[in-house]
């Protein structure tokens, strides 16, 4: 699998995230753009899990918030953001929140 497959890999589902993990164990030399892209998928998707869980108690006990349910869009375009430097190759952090997940996980360089 070519850098960037892993890459792209690394956002779609945990599952994919753990593939694109397992076979970044594989690389001989490390990349740093799959690494770059495993800290930002991951931190992506323990933010995405956390605002979900937050957002659907809240809405559970108030449902006349149910407009926040528009986050999870927000997520969606962030999340295709991701994607689209990985893509293109690019080691650019998901905007908004992927400065937080740059110097995290680091297990994984």
């Amino acid at each position: 699998m070519s850098n960037k497959t892993i890459s792209i890999l690394s956002y779609v589902t945990i599952i994919g995230w753990i593939i694109a993990y397992v076979k970044s164990k594989e690389l001989s030399p490390k990349s740093d753009l799959v690494s770059y892209h495993l800290k930002q998928g991951l931190g992506f998707f323990i933010l995405a899990v956390i605002i979900n869980i937050i957002l659907t108690t809240i809405v559970f006990v108030i449902p006349t918030l149910s407009f926040l349910s528009y986050i999870g869009l927000a997520l969606f375009i962030l999340w295709v953001f991701g994607i689209i430097n990985a893509v293109n190759e690019q080691k650019k952090p998901i905007p908004v929140v992927g400065k937080m997940f740059e110097n995290q996980f680091v297990f994984l360089d």
